[in-house]
Order: C-alpha cells, then structure tokens, then sequence
C-alpha cells in the first residue's frame, strides 16, 4: 500500500480477533462524541499533551509521519500545524472514527488509511516518524504492535505514545478513582449514551502497564533512548523511543 495517497480511506485490514471486534465496536459507537469526550475528561489538557507528542517526534520538514490509531486525526492535524511540509498518514481500523474525521477542518491535508496495529500494511522502513494516542492499551499483542512500529520506522525514526498509564497511589488517589469510575461514565452516559464504553476506559487505563514497564517493554522491542513524562496526577503518560541506526527492519 502507497502510504501517500490521500484520495480515499484505504482498507486492507485482517480479519480480527475477539478483543479487536470489542474496541472497534466501542470506539464506532462514540466516534461522533468522542472528541469532545477527550476534551472534558481531560479537562482540555489533551490538546497540549499532543502538541507535545509531536514536538518529541522530531519530524524534519518534508518528513514522512504515520499517526497510528489516529481516531479522528488529532495527531496527524496537529502535525500539519508545527510541520506544515508534513506528509502524514492517519491510520486506524476503526472506519467510523475515520469518518468523522474526515470532516474535520485540515482532514484534505493528510491521507487515511483502515490498519490494524498488529499487522500494519505498510513497507518496512517508510516513516521518519510514528505517533499514536491512546492505542497500545486497547492493543491485543503489545508486543507484537511495538515491533510493527518498528518495522515500519526509518532507521534514526522516534515513536513517540500518549496513553494512560496506572496511576501511582498518593494522597490524590481516591479523587483519581472517583473521576475515572463515577465522573467519566457519568458524563459518556450524557453525552453519547454509551456507558460502558466509558467503563471499558477507565478500567483499561487501570490495568495497563505502569509508566516504567512500558518503557521497559519499548526497549525490548529494540527501541533505544526510551524514555518517558508522567503528568496529569501521575495518569497519563508519554513515551519515547527512537529506531537505532544499525538494524535490519
């Protein structure tokens, strides 16, 4: 597949499996809300959060970038706007999330293409850069998408992710469990009258890796000068990691 082409949403994705048909159903159903859903249960905050994402991706002018699991192109938009020679692809395999996208200013900029993150359609070594938003919680095969990722980086390439991390417990932890257990699927219900999808947030957000272990998991992979900011009370993260120079992906 041509990463570049912008004329319409490519759509080579596999068939998926069990945990793959339940977040495409969940993302589908409140792909119409769903920026505005971010914007409240961050109160705004995810707005900066990925200006920052992509000021750590590094991307020259002219760059190659894909923006995996981008939903509504939130990534690939704000790429534009600090690289505006950008070439960006916004990929996910959740179509209604592309749609809605689509008809958001600045959508015409960049092309979209229907991937799964577990088994990109992409040639190896073809992006100079690779960001994602909340993806590598909701993956089925962690390891299986960091070395996708990989694969499909330049050498010399950072991948850099925002995702919820497991809070660390602190003074602040009964006001956290109360905001992501009783705030935010009180206000999905509201909102997009979808309230299990933003039970299935919070919970995710709590089981998934602390911010060290994922780093620990990048470096794995084979991504070098990982590192990570934790922030928001310790909820969310980003992580970074760059392709080294000699590999053979």
């Amino acid at each position: 597949m041509n990463p570049f082409r912008a004329e319409k949403i490519q759509t080579s994705v596999r068939p998926i499996d069990d945990r793959g048909r339940q977040v495409r159903g969940i993302f589908g159903r409140i792909a119409p809300r769903y920026d505005l859903m971010n914007r409240l249960m961050t109160f705004g905050q995810d707005v900066r959060w990925r200006r920052e994402v992509i000021r750590r991706a590094k991307l020259a002018p002219g760059g190659c970038l894909l923006d995996l699991g981008a939903g509504t192109g939130d990534l690939a938009r704000e790429t534009l706007r600090q690289v505006p020679t950008a070439r960006v692809t916004a990929a996910d395999f959740t179509l209604e999330m592309m749609r809605v996208g689509r008809k958001r200013p600045g959508a015409a900029g960049f092309s979209w293409a229907a991937a799964d993150a577990l088994h990109l359609p992409f040639t190896g070594a073809c992006y100079d850069a690779l960001v994602s938003g909340y993806l590598l919680r909701n993956v089925a095969d962690l390891d299986r998408a960091l070395s996708e990722q990989l694969r499909v980086l330049k050498p010399g390439g950072w991948m850099v992710t925002l995702d919820t991390t497991r809070p660390v417990r602190n003074l602040l932890s009964p006001l956290i469990h109360i905001h992501m257990h009783f705030v935010i699927p009180l206000l999905g219900t509201l909102l997009t009258g979808q309230r299990d999808a933003y039970t299935y947030l919070p919970d995710t957000s709590e089981n998934f890796l602390s911010a060290e272990a994922l780093a620990d998991r990048m470096t794995r992979a084979g991504f070098e000068n990982v590192g990570f900011h934790r922030f928001n009370f310790g909820t969310m993260a980003i992580h970074w990691g760059r392709k080294p120079l000699a590999v053979s992906h």
